[in-house]
């Protein structure tokens, strides 16, 4: 599952690739020479968190941290609730549900969570898989409700698809999954299939409380509720102020893993002019310099580091093609056609000093192994846009619009927060489609807003896109399956496809079917298109240990701290 995100936000891999979105150009600043790496680089480049082991580390500290939206619905699972700042939030506190059984190196290489699974074996006989799961016997949520088999069968119930009314943001393998059950006791798994499922990290990577069992519950239990009950990690909730918006964290002593080094840990809702002014005068320590307004004014602060790094997004044009006019795939091709993607990048990384060539993967990162470019567009252009309208029939008004049986080409772009790089990011791509004949507004919304706008599906396009994982077979099923993806775009061939490639065992097969599904989806559909992947820079406070650019790692709020 992809965490959505939006041009300013940070970004977070989870068990769903999230939604996030992309939050200059002209001039220049000191920032340090980087650029993206392709399959033959080194990705070690793209990595900075400052790393300490545990003995380097003070005991004891606070670290306050921003992000663009708490809540308003805590739900990950949830389309309401997916979101990157979500799953940023949770991690120090809901390693259950946010985690589970599954951990993920820098370089996206899974093992074993054995704070929850201390074993997890698969065997395939006759074409079926049975797959027995060894819980740790300690494992349980901070209302003192075991962490067991009865766990591992509400989470398959709730994602599965079967039921229609529970807003999961996609089933993923679970679907594939045909029984759960408790094995010799309550904390062994036996789950069997109905084709063998690959990877295995895929499935069971955060858990869903076997108290939360019903649509409603699942759907609009967790809005402005964060239900810390139903958490387990190193740190609880201290308290969650909505008015304030701040949520504070202190040590978990009902935690039986390694215990944290912090005494308190606070995430803030900031918009990007707040959270200058609160790194700059040391209330937070961490601020996001990816675009250059930010970058100039976070420049120079006292006590203060660059952590430079790749981002893993990929994204920029988000379109819904359930309103109008996006609801016609020739629009929704001649944007995809009419935009100049490098000239979309130079306004956004204009002055920080980062290249990178035109990424065409939604699913993949341009130095993964796997990687091709998918991109559906081999001649772009205004002129070669227009050809595409005027081919399905549109043709222009008397105010040089493109319609069609009188209806125009006129739509917005919803831009978030009041970052002005990230403003001017959408202006250029405003232009770009006026100068095709598209009638372009701008929808100007809140930080705030994203996480409810985008999950209630309230825009036509916004620049905004999804985390990127280290194995396309989640995201090919949440962006291209038509009983998945939230445009219900797709086809039965697409969705066999689909089907079949997640019994692949082999990576490098399994991946390389997953990018043909995609190819072939955008080249019919134009959905999702790929405008920037771009970089990770962070302003941290000197001495921020085991934090920053850190690729597909997943965070270790054990050693989250201050450097000796």
């Amino acid at each position: 599952m992809k965490n959505l995100t939006k041009i300013g936000g940070v970004a977070a891999v989870a068990a769903a690739l999230a939604l996030t979105g992309c939050g200059g150009g002209g001039a220049t600043t000191s920032a340090e020479s980087a650029k993206a790496q392709d399959a033959s680089g080194d990705i070690n480049k793209l990595i900075s968190v400052n790393a300490k082991k545990a003995d380097e580390l003070k005991q004891g500290g606070t670290v306050t941290l921003p992000v663009g939206n708490i809540g308003p619905d805590f739900n990950g699972f949830s389309n309401a609730g997916n979101s990157a700042d979500n799953t940023e939030l949770h991690y120090p506190i809901d390693e259950a549900g946010y985690v589970g059984c599954w951990k993920l190196d820098f370089d996206g290489t899974s093992k074993l969570n054995t704070n929850f699974c201390e074993d997890f074996q698969s065997e395939v006989k006759d074409g079926k898989q049975t797959i027995t799961i060894k819980i740790n016997p300690k494992a349980e949520y901070n209302d003192g409700t075991p962490i067991n088999a009865d766990t591992f069968v509400n989470t398959w119930t709730m994602l599965n698809g079967k039921n229609k009314d529970i807003d999961i943001v996609s089933s993923g393998a679970y679907e594939f999954i045909d029984s759960v059950k408790a094995g010799s006791n309550d904390k062994e798994v036996i789950a069997t299939t109905t084709q063998p499922v690959y990877p295995l990290s895929d499935i069971f990577g955060g858990f869903i409380p076997q108290a939360v069992n019903t649509p409603e519950l699942f759907n609009t239990g967790f809005s402005g509720e964060m239900h810390p009950e139903w958490m387990a990690g190193p740190f609880k909730v201290e308290k969650y102020d909505s008015a304030a918006k701040t949520v504070s964290m202190v040590p978990n002593e009902k935690w039986w893993g390694e215990k944290p080094v912090l005494e308190k840990v606070i995430f803030r809702q900031l918009e990007a002019s707040a959270e200058i002014a609160a790194f700059k005068n040391s209330e937070i320590d961490m601020a996001d310099g990816r675009t250059l307004t930010k970058y100039k004014q976070l420049e120079g602060t006292k006590n203060s580091e660059v952590r430079r790094g790749q981002r893993l997004f990929a994204g920029g044009l988000n379109l819904n093609a359930m309103k109008a006019p996006l609801t016609d795939v020739a629009v929704r091709q001649a944007i995809f056609t009419a935009v100049d993607r490098p000239a979309v990048r130079a306004v956004r990384f204009g002055g920080l000093n980062w290249e990178e060539e035109s990424s065409g993967s939604m699913m993949l990162m341009p130095f993964s192994k796997y990687y091709q470019d998918n991109y559906p567009v081999k001649e772009a252009g205004t002129d070669a846009a227009k050809k595409v309208l005027t081919d399905a029939g549109y043709a222009p008004n008397a105010k040089g619009t493109m319609e069609k049986d009188g209806k125009p080409v006129s739509f917005k772009i919803t831009n978030f927060g009041d970052d002005p790089t990230s403003l001017a990011t959408v202006q250029t791509l405003q232009k770009q489609l006026q100068a095709a004949g598209m009638e372009v507004g701008i929808d100007q919304r809140g930080d705030a807003d994203f996480g409810k706008v985008l999950g209630s599906r309230d825009f036509q396009l916004t620049i905004s896109g999804y985390t990127v994982g280290a194995d396309a077979t989640a995201g090919v099923k949440q962006f291209y399956d038509s009983k998945t993806n939230e445009n219900e775009l797709g086809d039965a061939e697409l969705d066999k496809a689909i089907k079949d490639l997640a019994s692949i065992q082999d990576d490098t097969e399994r991946n390389k079917a997953a990018m043909e599904v995609e190819k072939k989806h955008m080249a019919k559909y134009y959905s999702m298109g790929v405008l920037m992947n771009g970089p990770q820079i962070y302003f941290a406070r000197t001495g921020l240990a085991n934090y920053g650019a850190s690729l597909f790692q997943t965070p270790d709020w054990s050693v989250v701290g201050w450097q000796k």
